[in-house]
């Protein structure tokens, strides 16, 4: 395969920079992507600064990826040359655990292997993601992308929005149901987006006034600003789900002092530093239940985006060429994004 064009992190203090590099060979069930678009997600800056300390550089990061199908391997039977074709978080799993088995992949029991920053369970090659021009990923993590939605906004349902959708299918966002959001970021507004589809009354929860009507055009019923006591006491044992997408450290008794009996309080933002523990009658005394929930398996991500296509469902994005994605982290890092900057991997191409 010819050469790709990338922009890689060096070391965990350095910029993003151009940086090529040859995927591997087409094997019999892979398939060889031309990527079109790559969301960015705020895990792409934690890899790319090392924050979680486990990156392998350099890093080439990128998960929420759209692009055409080039070529196929001998035996690929799922997706065709000229298919447009979506990559997330996965490329890979064991296969064989009870996890795999359930289609569960991302919580694979010898754990998934990432799309960037993994090792390949064949070679041992580290996985370099979408912020390049091409990728090959085996058929089975290999996505359809609904024809009649808008490619750009697709990428960040790859992770976005299967984020939010998996715990709100899970835990039964639907007619008749009252579901939070907590924050207004590239997660909560898939939140809300999602969860109205559903046909749940959604509720959002912002610290930021300037956020009321905007949460509202994006289909929230009630906006929460959630440092106002009264407003907060208003909703008290009334919600059967709460999905908290917010990743900085912050109390979770007052969102769990919302739930009713039995209603589930879900996490999925990943905080630097954990969540001060919360009180214990909180839970005990209503039978409340606090979770977490991470991606969503093949099947279930197919599922997503199917979903999205029958609603017309895309996130709210910002295009942006590869050679802003530095600035982009800056100002990611105070959420001056309405919601998600995607890159126009065409740029890496001129």
């Amino acid at each position: 395969m010819n050469i790709t064009h990338a922009y890689a992190a060096h070391d965990a203090k350095s910029a993003l920079v151009p940086f090529d590099y040859t995927p591997r060979a087409l094997r019999d069930h892979d398939v060889q992507i031309e990527v079109l678009f790559c969301g960015v997600c705020h895990s792409d800056l934690h890899q790319a600064r090392n924050e979680w300390n486990n990156s392998i550089f350099p890093v080439v990061p990128g998960h929420e990826i759209v692009g055409r199908v080039t070529a196929v391997g001998s035996h690929v039977s799922r997706h065709q040359v000229g298919d447009l074709v979506g990559v997330g978080c996965m490329v890979d799993s064991c296969r064989t655990c009870p996890s795999c088995d359930e289609g569960l992949e991302q919580y694979c029991e010898s754990g998934f292997t990432g799309t960037y920053n993994g090792q390949d369970r064949q070679t041992g090659a580290i996985t370099y993601g979408g912020y390049s021009t091409a990728m090959v990923v085996d058929q089975d993590f290999v996505l359809r992308v609904p024809a009649n939605l808008d490619p750009a906004g697709v990428a960040p349902l790859l992770c976005a929005g299967i984020t939010t959708y998996s715990p709100l299918r899970q835990w039964g966002a639907g007619p008749g149901k009252k579901v939070g959001i907590v924050g207004l970021g590239g997660l909560g507004h898939m939140g809300v987006k999602l969860a109205r589809a559903m046909g749940a009354h959604v509720v959002l929860f912002t610290t930021s006034a300037s956020k009321v009507e905007d949460a509202k055009r994006l289909g929230a019923h009630e906006v929460v600003i959630s440092r106002n006591p009264e407003e907060m006491a208003q909703h008290v044992n009334s919600f059967d789900f709460i999905l908290n997408t917010v990743a900085a450290q912050h109390d979770l008794n007052p969102f769990l002092n919302l739930l009713r009996r039995d209603g589930t309080l879900t996490l999925v933002g990943a905080p630097e530093h954990d969540h001060p523990s919360p009180q214990v009658f909180n839970l005990i005394m209503k039978r409340r239940r606090l979770a977490g929930s991470l991606i969503g398996g093949i099947a279930e991500t197919q599922e997503m985006l199917d979903f999205c296509g029958q609603h017309g469902i895309t996130s709210d994005i910002e295009l942006i060429p590869m050679q802003q994605i530095n600035e982009a982290y800056e100002r990611m890092l105070k959420s001056d994004v309405k919601y998600r900057f995607v890159v126009d991997i065409n740029s890496l191409r001129a």
